[in-house]
């Protein structure tokens, strides 16, 4: 059970960053997916790179990476976070046409990495969509969720499978 009282709205009703200060410093992690849905043909070019742009998952990769670190410049009530890992991973996926993205984050802080899983998976899924546009300009980019986070004193939580 978690509380409903929304952290991000002071009393009066206005934006508030949520004071951490003194919450315990424990170790965070967060993961979120998110799948890129294309044509065959597109998902065969990647797989083979051979698109004009480079390597795709590579790019993507790195993309993932930087926006994760940048989280707290792209939403603004988000702290600035030290954080320790990021790693973002590709799962082809033939049978649908799609390329599933995984991005875990990790940091020993005050706060949880979630909205840094969010957004590095979603600016990987941004990048793969860049570097295909050409040739598919009818991807789509869905299922973006946190799919774990454990630390703090909620602990573990693991969204429940299908």
């Amino acid at each position: 059970m978690t509380d409903n009282t929304l952290t991000h709205i002071d009393q009066s009703g206005n934006a508030n960053m949520v004071d951490v200060s003194e919450k315990q410093a424990t170790t965070r992690i967060a993961v979120a997916t998110a799948a890129v849905l294309m044509q065959k043909e597109t998902l065969a070019l990647i797989k083979s790179n051979d698109l004009k742009k480079g390597d795709v998952l590579a790019t993507a990769r790195i993309a993932g990476i930087q926006g994760a670190k940048q989280c707290s410049t792209l939403i603004p009530l988000c702290h600035p976070l030290m954080i320790s890992k990021v790693g973002v991973d590709f799962e082809y996926d033939e049978v649908n046409s799609s390329i599933y993205i995984r991005c875990e984050c990790k940091l020993v802080g005050k706060t949880g990495v979630e909205m840094e899983a969010l957004t590095g998976v979603s600016i990987a899924a941004l990048t793969i969509y860049d570097m295909c546009k050409a040739v598919d300009p009818g991807m789509v980019i869905s299922d973006i969720k946190v799919e774990q986070k454990q630390g703090g004193k909620t602990g573990l939580w693991e969204r429940e499978k299908a």
